[in-house]
């Protein structure tokens, strides 16, 4: 799942990224408020990691509340130093869906986004059920029948994002959004190297391709 990180501290900002793709996100991180709104205008995010204390405007809070008056369901994490109840009551009232103080330790910022992400998408759990497949989303594990699957971590990361739109059929441009961070430079084939590997470990019938269109998990296996 793709996130962006808006956080102007240049050791922290690399930090989180470096932390959280190591956790399996895909990260884009930027150190102001106009490059969050332009991020934001252009990319699709599965959530945002917002610091309060950004440079120049839109300071944190009035990114925030910019996002939700256009009506942005995006999950926001608030990363800060400001640690009052005062501040915390502005930042959660504020539109904010979790506040975290720094500072923090990474594991703790990673499992707090997947619970965002996950509720975002009606998940209780961090276990995807699929027929005989389960993905455990927290702990980067799949098995089958029971068995474990060593899947790589791009092909996790698909897998992830197809399950989670489990219906809709997804374009290789979005999946590849998804997956890889603006740094990250995919070769025009990879989504399709991904998707063999899948089906080879996974069943042939796992994935269906839409041409023209892209790939999808039906919602019922």
């Amino acid at each position: 799942m793709r996130l962006l990180i808006v956080e102007d501290d240049p050791l922290l900002g690399d930090g989180m990224q470096a932390g959280l793709r190591q956790a399996g996100f895909s990260v884009n991180w930027v150190h102001d408020g106009r490059a969050a709104e332009a991020a934001l205008a252009s990319e699709g995010y599965s959530a945002l990691v917002l610091d309060l204390g950004l440079p120049g405007e839109p300071d944190g809070l009035a990114l925030l509340a910019a996002l939700r008056r256009r009506g942005a369901a995006l999950p926001t994490l608030i990363v800060t130093a400001r640690d009052t109840v005062a501040d915390k009551l502005a930042g959660l009232d504020g539109g904010a869906d979790d506040y975290l103080v720094k500072p923090f330790d990474l594991d703790e910022l990673a499992a707090r986004l997947r619970a965002l992400i996950r509720r975002s998408h009606g998940r209780p759990t961090a276990r995807i059920v699929h027929g005989e497949m389960e993905v455990d989303v927290a702990a980067r594990q799949a098995t089958l029948r029971g068995a474990p699957v060593e899947l790589s971590a791009r092909e996790f990361a698909l897998l992830e994002a197809l399950l989670e739109h489990r219906g809709r059929v997804m374009p290789r441009a979005r999946l590849e959004t998804l997956i890889y961070g603006w740094n990250e430079e995919p070769e025009s084939n990879a989504v399709e190297v991904h998707i063999h590997h899948l089906r080879r470990k996974l069943g042939s019938t796992l994935i269906r391709t839409v041409r023209g269109v892209g790939y999808t998990i039906d919602p019922t296996p």
